[in-house]
């Protein structure tokens, strides 16, 4: 995994799960992955978060940019992984997570990966 696209509420109790969440997944790679939110840049859009998030990710596999957590400036001890504060980041990527929640208790995550040379 390149990059995961986090759900990012950027509240305490909601980023330490994911955090806790992301190093279960991808387990010792999670801290070699880096991990940003579109949220802190674009809102929470509600029920059209999901698809602003998938385009998001196209743009990262299609430019090999990962893109930032705007305004993220005091980390959270709890919160230990990789989360590009400030500034886009250019990565070879060929695959990308974007997990997301939302009321009620849905979850939902979606792997992107970019097409082989022969595919494009």
């Amino acid at each position: 995994m390149g990059y995961v696209n986090g759900h990012g509420s950027g509240t305490k109790q909601n980023d330490r799960h994911e955090t806790a969440a992301v190093k279960r997944t991808l387990g010792q790679h999670a801290y070699d992955t880096p991990m940003s939110s579109i949220k802190s840049m674009v809102g929470h859009s509600l029920g059209a978060i999901g698809a602003i998030e998938v385009v998001a990710c196209v743009l990262a596999l299609a430019h090999q940019v990962v893109p930032p957590t705007a305004n993220y400036e005091t980390p959270d001890p709890g919160c230990d992984l990789d989360y590009v504060p400030r500034d886009a980041r250019e990565r070879k990527l060929n695959s990308v997570l974007s997990v997301g929640s939302g009321f009620g208790g849905f979850q939902s995550a979606v792997v992107l990966n970019r097409p082989r040379e022969r595919e494009r």
